[in-house]
C-alpha cells in the first residue's frame, strides 16, 4: 500500500503533537508519513503545496483563516488533497458535515475514528466549492489565484478595485494585478460591505475612494472617474452608479 502523505494544520502546537500520536498509533494499518505541518492556513497552503500531500487535517477554528476558507483556496489545485476537518464543539457544523457527507473529527480525537478517516480519504471525492461557501457563507479574508501549481493568496483589505475583463476578474492591489476566476457578480455579493460598483464591470474597495474628478459626460457615463488612493488609474463612474458612488464620501 502507497504511504499517504498527510499534512497538519492547527494553530495549537499541543493539538498538532497530539494529531502526530495518533497517526503513529495507526500507522500499522494505514501506512503514512506525516509530510509537514502548519499554525495556520496561509502557511498550510504552501506546506501542502511543496509536500505534495494527500490528505489534510485542519482544525475550523483558526484565527486569520478558518479551516473552511483554507479548504476553499485548496481547491485551486490542479489535484487538491483530502481534507478532514478537526472541530471542538461546534454543533452546527457538525451537522452541516453530515448533511453533505464530509469527513470531520470532534476534540478529543479518537485513533479509531482517525483510522476510519484516513482509509476513507485515500479514496474522497473532491469538495465541491459551493458546498463549502454553504458550511460557511462569512466573506474570505482572501482572493487565491492559481499560480505555477501554487496557490497565491490576495488580502481583500489590499484590494484597490476588482474589474471584470472577459472570463476573469482582475484584482488590483498596489503591487500588482491578479487574475481571479469568479464572478463579479458574486464577489460584490460576498462583499458588499468592502466593496462598491461605479461600473456594469468594475468594484472599487469603499476605502480606497480619496475623490471624483470631472470629466466629459457621454452616453451611460456620468462624467465622473474615482481618484482611488494607491492607484494613478482614473475609474469611470456610469450615470447609474452616480448616486450611490458619490454619497460615499458625502
Amino acid at each position: 500500500m502507497t504511504e499517504l502523505r498527510v499534512v497538519i494544520v492547527d494553530d495549537e502546537q499541543p493539538a498538532r503533537s497530539r494529531l502526530r500520536e495518533l497517526l503513529e498509533d495507526c500507522r500499522p494499518e494505514m501506512p503514512h508519513v506525516v509530510a509537514g505541518e502548519a499554525a495556520n492556513g496561509v502557511e498550510g497552503l504552501e506546506v501542502v503545496a511543496s509536500a505534495g500531500a494527500d490528505v489534510v487535517l485542519v482544525d475550523i477554528q483558526m484565527p486569520e483563516m478558518s479551516g473552511i476558507e483554507f479548504a476553499r483556496h485548496l481547491q485551486l489545485l490542479e489535484n487538491p488533497p483530502a481534507v478532514i476537518f478537526v472541530t471542538a464543539h461546534d454543533q452546527y457544523a457538525v451537522e452541516a458535515f453530515e448533511v453533505n457527507a464530509m469527513d470531520y473529527l470532534t476534540k478529543p480525537v479518537r485513533m479509531a475514528r482517525l483510522l476510519s478517516s484516513l482509509k476513507k480519504a485515500a479514496n474522497a471525492a473532491r469538495l465541491a466549492r459551493s458546498v463549502l461557501e454553504s458550511i460557511d457563507p462569512a466573506p474570505r479574508r482572501y482572493l487565491s489565484v492559481a499560480e505555477r501549481g501554487r496557490v497565491t493568496l490576495v488580502s481583500v483589505s489590499d484590494i484597490i478595485y476588482l474589474r471584470a475583463e472577459l472570463k476573469y476578474v482582475t484584482a488590483r492591489t498596489g503591487a500588482r494585478e491578479y487574475l481571479v476566476e469568479e464572478s463579479l457578480a458574486q464577489l460584490e455579493q460576498e462583499f458588499g460591505d468592502v466593496f462598491v460598483r461605479i461600473h456594469r464591470n468594475c468594484l472599487v474597495a469603499r476605502g480606497s475612494i480619496l475623490s471624483f474628478e470631472r470629466g466629459a459626460e457621454t452616453e451611460g457615463e456620468a462624467g465622473w472617474s474615482v481618484v482611488l488612493n494607491g492607484c494613478d488609474e482614473k475609474l469611470p463612474v456610469s450615470r447609474r452608479q452616480w448616486g450611490q458612488v458619490k454619497a460615499i464620501l458625502d
